[in-house]
C-alpha cells in the first residue's frame, strides 16, 4: 500500500527510514541513529496530529514500536487515528490500534472536549460517553453512566452544570487547525460520540431547566449547515432529541415543540415527530393538541406581561412583537436601565433563570408564529371553548393569537384590546362548542377583507405575519389553457443555497442540485391532509464555465425554474438529470404513472398558498432583485434578466405590496414628495427624482433612467414607522429608501452621493 506523508515530508522521514538501512544505522553510530530516528518520528507524529485522517497503513506498527519503546503518542496524532478508524473503509488494523492507544478521554483539538479534560476529574465518565456509538443506549450502557452518575464525587449538580457548559461550547471554532480546512466546520467524529453519550447523560440527572435548553441547543448547533457537507451533524442532534423525548417535565416537552417548528432536517424532523407522537399518545391527545398544550408561560401572568419580585426591586417582562423585553424597577419604584446592583448580589441564581427564560420566550414565540402560519393548510378548528384556553387567553399564545382574524361560528373576528369582536367591532354570542378556524382571504367577499384590513388598522395591530393582506392567487386564463401545470414563476434564476433555506422553512423537500451525473425530485411539499403533493420544477444553471457556475464543493450557485404541478400524495416520484432536461416519473417495482391532475380540481386555498410559497422564493432568491447584480452577474450573462425582473411587471406579492402602500403613503411624513404610478413609488427629491420598483425596491433616476444602487444593510429590516404585518422586508426597505431620497442633499454616504450627482 502507498505510504502517506504529511505535507513537507519526504518517505523516509515519515517512516523514519534512513540510507544506513533497516536499523537506521550510520557511519555517526547506534546511539545517533537511535537519536535520529526518534526525531523523525516525533516528527512524523506531529506532522499527523495536524491531519484530519490518514490512509496509510504504516501508523500501526510505527505506534506499537513507539509505545514499546515507552513513550506517549501525542494527544493530537491520537486525535487523528481515532478518527481515521472510524472511516467508512479503515485501512487494516486501523480500528485495533486506535482502540488501544492511551491517549485522552477525547480528541484534543474542539473547545467543548478542551474544557471537558482540563481537570481530569471527568475523564472516566467521558470515556464512556465516548462508547456510545449506536443510535440508542443499551440497558448495559445506561447502566454503567448510572454507577459513574451515582459515584461522581463532584454531585449531580456540578455534574450537570459541566455537562451543560461542555455542550454551550460545541459551535465554538477548532483550537487545533488542521491542514483539511474542508473539515474545520465538522466535528471530530470520535468527539461526536462523545457528545451523543453526554447526550444520553443529561435524562439520568435530576431535572432542571437547563437541561432541555442545553439539549435544544445541541440539537439546532448539530443541524447547522457546512458549506459542501450538509448539516453539522444529525447522529448527535438525534441523540438531543432522543434525550429530551426522555426528560421529564414541561420545559423538555416545551423543546420538542419549538424543533418541530425549526427543525427542517427530514431525518430529525422524523426523530422529532416520533417523540410528540409517542407523548401525544401516552396522554391520550392528538399531536395538535400536545403542541398546544405544551407551550409553557415562561412566568408570564396575563397576554404578554408579568411583574416579578426579586427582593425590593421589581422585573416587568413584557412581550413586544416577537420580542420579549425585560426592563427594572428599583426599590423606590422608579425605572432603572441596567439590574439593581441587589439583584445582582443577592439573587444571582434567580436572575440567570430569568434571562435564560427570556431568551427561551423568544425562541418560543418565532417557533409559534411559524407553526400558526402553517395552520392555513392544515384545515385545524376548534371549539371556542379551547380555543379561548390555548390562544386567545394563554400568556404567551396570545401576544400572537390577539393580533389575527379568526371566524367563531363562521363569523370573522378581531381581539380589540378587551374582547373578541365582529371586524365590524360588533360584540360576539357565542357557545363553548362554536367552532373556530383562522381566517384566510380566499373565498372571503371583497368587502369583507376590506373591512378586516381596515379594523386592523385602527386598533394599530402590526399582524405576526400576512393574513388580512396575504396575497391571493386565482387561476389564470393561460393556467386555465396548460390545464396541468402554472409557467407564473418559470424562467427564473435564483440563487441555489437560498431557495434551498427558504424551501426548507415552507416544509418544502429539495436536494441541492450538484454538478454531477445524478437525478434528482423536483422541489416537493407534501399535503397530506388534502391528499396532494405539489411539486416545482427546477434544474441547475450552467454556462459551460465550471467554477463560475459552482462552489467549491460541486454544488450549482444558481438554478432555473419550471412549472409547478400538483399529483396525488401516493403518485410515483418524477425525477430529472442534475445537468437538465425533462422530468420523467418513476416507474421503479413497474408502478404505472400517474398524470398531473388539473390545476381547476386543486382547491383554491391550496393553489394560493402552494404559489404564493413560489413566488416568495422567486421574490427572495432571484437574481434580480439583488441591486448589486446591475451588471448581470458573470459574464454579464444575467443581464437581461435582472432589467427584465428589476423593473418588469408585478407579481402577486407586488400587487399586494403596491395596494399596501397607497394606504400607506399618504400617512408619511413624506407623503407630498410621493406618488404612486405603475410599477414605481416615485420619489421626489431635491438633487433628483426617484422610481423604486414595487416589486425588487431596485430605483431609477430620472430623467434618463439611470440605475441607482443602495444595497440595504444585511440582518434586521429597516425601521420603517407603522407596518400592518411583520415579514415584508422588501416593504420595509423601499419605504426607507423613500424617506432616504426625499432628503437627497443630507446623504453622507459617497457610494450613493458619488451616483446622484453624477461625479
Amino acid at each position: 500500500m502507498a505510504k502517506d506523508t504529511a505535507p513537507g515530508e519526504t518517505p523516509g522521514e515519515a517512516t523514519g527510514e534512513t540510507s544506513g538501512g533497516a536499523t537506521g544505522e550510520t557511519s555517526g553510530g547506534a546511539a545517533h541513529a537511535a537519536v535520529g530516528l526518534d526525531e523523525a518520528t516525533r516528527q512524523a507524529f506531529e506532522q499527523l496530529g495536524q491531519r484530519y485522517h490518514t490512509h496509510s497503513g504504516d501508523w500501526s506498527d510505527r505506534v506499537r514500536g513507539w509505545q514499546a519503546a515507552g513513550r506517549t503518542v501525542p494527544p493530537a496524532a491520537v486525535a487523528t487515528l481515532r478518527r481515521s478508524a472510524l472511516t467508512s473503509y479503515p485501512v487494516p488494523g486501523l480500528r485495533a490500534t486506535a482502540a488501544q492507544l492511551r491517549g485522552p478521554a477525547l480528541n484534543v483539538g474542539e473547545q467543548w472536549a478542551d474544557e471537558a479534560m482540563a481537570d481530569g476529574r471527568w475523564d472516566a465518565l467521558l470515556a464512556h460517553a465516548a462508547t456510545a456509538t449506536a443510535a440508542r443506549p443499551t440497558a448495559a450502557w445506561e447502566e454503567t453512566a448510572r454507577t459513574l452518575v451515582a459515584g461522581d464525587a463532584a454531585g449531580p449538580d456540578a455534574l450537570r452544570e459541566a455537562v451543560t457548559g461542555w455542550l454551550a461550547l460545541v459551535d465554538r471554532p477548532r483550537t487545533l487547525p488542521l491542514t483539511e480546512t474542508w473539515y474545520e466546520k465538522q466535528l471530530d467524529p470520535y468527539n461526536a460520540n462523545a457528545l451523543r453519550g453526554l447526550a444520553w447523560l443529561l435524562p439520568l440527572l435530576p431535572a432542571h431547566p437547563e437541561i432541555p435548553r442545553a439539549l435544544g441547543r445541541l440539537v439546532e448547533t448539530c443541524l447547522r449547515k457546512v458549506p459542501g457537507h450538509g448539516p453539522c451533524n444529525p447522529k448527535v442532534a438525534n441523540a438531543g432529541v432522543l434525550s429530551l423525548s426522555r426528560t421529564e417535565g414541561e420545559g423538555a416537552l416545551a423543546e420538542l415543540v419549538r424543533l418541530a417548528s425549526r427543525v427542517t432536517f427530514k431525518g430529525t424532523l422524523k426523530v422529532i415527530d416520533a417523540a410528540l407522537e409517542a407523548r401525544a399518545e401516552a396522554l391520550g391527545l392528538s399531536r395538535e393538541e400536545i403542541e398546544e398544550l405544551a407551550v409553557p408561560a415562561y412566568g408570564l401572568t396575563e397576554a404578554g406581561r408579568a411583574a416579578l419580585p426579586f427582593g425590593e426591586a421589581l422585573a416587568l417582562l413584557e412581550v413586544r412583537g416577537t420580542k420579549a423585553v425585560l426592563s427594572w424597577r428599583n426599590a423606590a419604584g422608579k425605572p432603572v436601565k441596567s439590574v439593581p446592583a441587589a439583584v445582582r448580589q443577592e439573587h444571582a441564581e434567580e436572575l440567570k433563570e430569568l434571562k435564560a427564560a427570556v431568551k427561551d420566550l423568544d425562541k418560543m414565540l418565532t417557533a409559534q408564529a411559524e407553526r400558526l402560519d402553517r395552520q392555513f393548510l392544515a384545515r385545524r378548528t376548534w371549539t371556542y371553548g379551547a380555543w379561548r384556553e390555548r390562544y386567545l387567553d394563554h400568556p404567551l399564545v396570545a401576544t400572537l393569537a390577539r393580533r389575527l382574524i379568526w371566524t367563531v361560528a363562521g363569523v370573522p373576528a378581531v381581539y380589540d384590546g378587551t374582547d373578541l369582536r365582529g371586524i365590524e367591532g360588533d360584540p360576539l354570542c357565542v357557545t363553548a362548542d362554536a367552532e373556530v378556524r383562522l381566517w384566510h382571504p380566499v373565498g372571503r367577499e371583497a368587502a369583507e377583507v376590506a373591512a378586516a384590513r381596515e379594523r386592523l388598522e385602527e386598533l394599530g395591530i402590526t399582524q405576526p405575519f400576512k393574513q388580512a393582506h396575504r396575497e391571493v392567487y386565482p387561476l389564470t386564463e393561460a393556467e386555465r389553457n396548460s390545464g396541468t401545470y402554472s409557467n407564473r414563476f418559470a424562467g427564473h434564476v435564483l440563487r441555489q443555497h437560498q431557495f434551498h433555506a427558504l424551501a426548507a422553512a415552507r416544509g418544502w423537500r429539495n436536494r441541492l442540485r450538484l454538478c454531477v451525473d445524478d437525478s434528482l425530485p423536483p422541489a416537493v411539499r407534501e399535503l397530506p391532509q388534502w391528499g396532494l403533493r405539489a411539486e416545482y420544477w427546477i434544474e441547475g444553471e450552467e454556462s459551460g464555465d465550471y467554477d463560475a457556475d459552482t462552489t467549491d464543493s460541486g454544488s450549482y450557485l444558481r438554478l432555473r425554474t419550471d412549472q409547478v404541478r400538483f399529483y396525488p400524495l401516493d403518485a410515483p416520484q418524477n425525477r430529472a438529470s442534475t445537468y437538465g432536461g425533462g422530468y420523467t416519473m418513476d416507474r421503479h417495482g413497474g408502478r404505472t404513472p400517474v398524470d398531473p391532475l388539473p390545476l381547476t380540481d386543486i382547491p383554491e386555498l391550496v393553489l394560493s398558498e402552494v404559489l404564493r410559497d413560489v413566488d416568495l422564493f422567486v421574490g427572495v432568491a432571484s437574481v434580480g432583485n439583488d441591486p448589486a447584480w446591475s451588471d448581470g452577474g458573470p459574464q454579464g450573462r444575467f443581464r437581461a434578466y435582472w432589467t427584465s425582473y428589476g423593473f418588469g411587471e408585478l407579481g402577486q406579492s407586488a400587487q399586494t405590496r403596491r395596494t399596501l402602500l397607497e394606504r400607506l403613503v399618504p400617512r408619511l411624513a413624506i407623503a407630498g414628495r410621493c406618488t404612486i404610478e405603475g410599477r414605481f413609488l416615485h420619489v421626489r427629491g431635491e438633487l433628483r427624482t426617484y422610481k423604486i420598483h414595487l416589486g425588487s425596491g431596485n430605483i431609477l433616476m430620472e430623467p434618463n433612467d439611470q440605475y441607482l444602487c443602495i444595497v440595504p444593510k444585511a440582518g434586521a429590516a429597516p425601521d420603517a414607522g407603522y407596518l400592518p404585518f411583520e415579514g415584508d422586508r422588501t416593504l420595509a426597505v423601499i419605504l426607507s429608501k423613500a424617506m432616504l431620497l426625499a432628503d437627497d442633499t443630507a446623504i453622507t454616504d459617497p457610494t450613493i452621493t458619488s451616483q446622484i450627482r453624477g461625479a
